[in-house]
């Protein structure tokens, strides 16, 4: 018999306590990622619900949505639009604020990476409360594409942010593959 996906993706994430502030349990990823196995099952998971979707780009969210996001769009063929902390990326962007569980933050596109034909899918590791999500969402309707959805590895029930990302998405799926 063979372990089922979602048992696979679980048995490889690592709680990593008081990190990176105390009262903070880390969803560590890198052991998954190590894993060519389960990377494998992640990447093509994520694929399939950005096909299914109809996502004609993938927006990988700094950081770990780089790592996750780039082979998604390798294997759905699609273009990777990296979403940047604001300051990182060279050229005209349009960038949005946001809070998150411990803190605010910013986020920058190229302005220039977005059109009109374009369908754009999420992706990150962790949806937490909704923050850098909700804040990409906004981007690319600035930057005048449609949102074709959210796809994460682990959502984090608790921190409620399926429910403060889902007005953001007017009406798009959001998609984790596995809820904590």
């Amino acid at each position: 018999m063979t372990t089922p996906p979602s048992e696979l993706l679980l048995s490889r994430i690592r709680d990593v306590p008081d990190y990176p502030q105390q009262g903070v349990m880390f969803k560590d990823i890198t052991p998954l990622l190590a894993d060519p196995v389960a990377f494998g099952v992640l990447t093509e998971a994520l694929a399939e619900v950005a096909v299914r979707h109809g996502a004609t780009k993938i927006v990988g969210l700094e950081a770990r949505g780089f790592i996750l996001g780039a082979p998604v769009a390798v294997r759905a063929g699609l273009g990777f639009i990296p979403v940047r902390k604001a300051g990182k990326l060279p050229g005209a962007t349009l960038s949005q604020a946001y809070a998150l569980e411990y803190g605010t933050a910013e986020i920058e596109v190229h302005a220039e990476d977005l059109g009109p034909d374009d369908r754009v899918m999420v992706i990150d590791d962790v949806l937490a409360t909704g923050g850098t999500a909700g804040a990409a969402a906004e981007l690319i309707r600035r930057g005048g594409a449609e949102i074709a959805g959210v796809a994460v590895l682990m959502e984090l029930g608790f921190l409620g942010g399926r429910a403060r990302l889902e007005p953001a998405l007017l009406g798009a799926p959001l998609e984790a593959l596995l809820t904590l």
